[in-house]
């Protein structure tokens, strides 16, 4: 078996870390850089920044904190927000970055993803699909069986504000052929609400596609990520609030995990 990882998200809006429900009701949660050390100090194995004011207010990504961040910080550093276009991702990477990740640009060009993937190698490039569940159904869809009824899974673009009416496990399909090395794979439905994650949606995205799935949206205990692990087929766990709110440290979940049988690093 793989090591599974576990990775903090940060989500950064005007340079602070916060942290809502279901991508509202913002609470300030700290300082990215002074967060990203203590996480690597806990053991960490990357660290993901998504700039959530970037994309919908069209601002570039605050390179100063990236920098800063990767003087400081001596693991994988994954970057979000704000990225349009192949120099945007040259000057995230050049700045200290290990990763970048694209959501919105890469909906709207998908040709993105492949010449990024080809210019600075396809392990540099996370797509970001924020999916929530629509029980409209729809014969062009792939509905799924979930615990209260079917549905099929829609992926939204501007930090969750906008639904693109695009099916995400044909989309997940679609980023790994033009050449995505990940996907970070968010519920928007989970998001913040501590209940935990969608397994439903990464299992079957998971299924589906063999480049590594980061599962996000929902993680509230060690239980919560030793299910998106194991039977949501995960290959690395994403959270923010139990991490920022201090409910736990990296090394109580990886302690968890191993005692529960999961291949970590520790």
């Amino acid at each position: 078996m793989l090591t599974k990882r576990i990775i903090p998200c940060l989500d950064v809006k005007d340079g602070k870390v916060v942290k809502g429900v279901n991508f509202k009701n913002l609470k300030f949660a700290g300082n990215p850089v002074n967060l990203a050390k203590m996480y690597d100090v806990q053991g960490a194995d990357e660290i993901v920044y998504l700039d959530i004011s970037a994309s919908p207010q069209g601002r570039k990504t605050m390179i100063n904190v990236v920098k800063e961040t990767a003087e400081q910080v001596f693991i994988p550093l994954t970057v979000g927000g704000g990225i349009n276009e192949l120099r945007d991702i040259r000057k995230i990477l050049k700045a200290g970055a290990d990763k970048i990740s694209i959501n919105t640009a890469a909906v709207k060009n998908p040709n993105i993803i492949k010449e990024g993937s080809q210019k600075f190698g396809s392990q540099c490039i996370v797509t970001a699909i924020d999916v929530k569940r629509n029980y409209t159904l729809k014969k062009d869809k792939i509905c799924v069986d979930v615990s209260n009824g079917k549905c099929w899974f829609e992926a939204y673009t501007y930090g969750g504000r906008e639904s693109t009416g695009k099916d995400a496990i044909e989309w997940a399909k679609q980023v790994e052929k033009l050449g995505s090395g990940e996907i970070l794979l968010t519920s928007m439905d989970a998001d913040g609400t501590k209940k935990g994650f969608d397994l439903a949606l990464t299992e079957r995205i998971s299924n589906e596609i063999n480049i590594p799935i980061i599962a996000s949206g929902g993680a509230g205990g060690l239980e919560h990520i030793h299910e998106v692990l194991t039977k949501g087929k995960a290959d690395a766990a994403l959270a923010a609030s139990i991490f920022h709110f201090k409910k736990y440290t990296v090394g109580d979940i990886k302690e968890y995990l191993a005692k529960k049988g999961v291949t970590i690093r520790i």
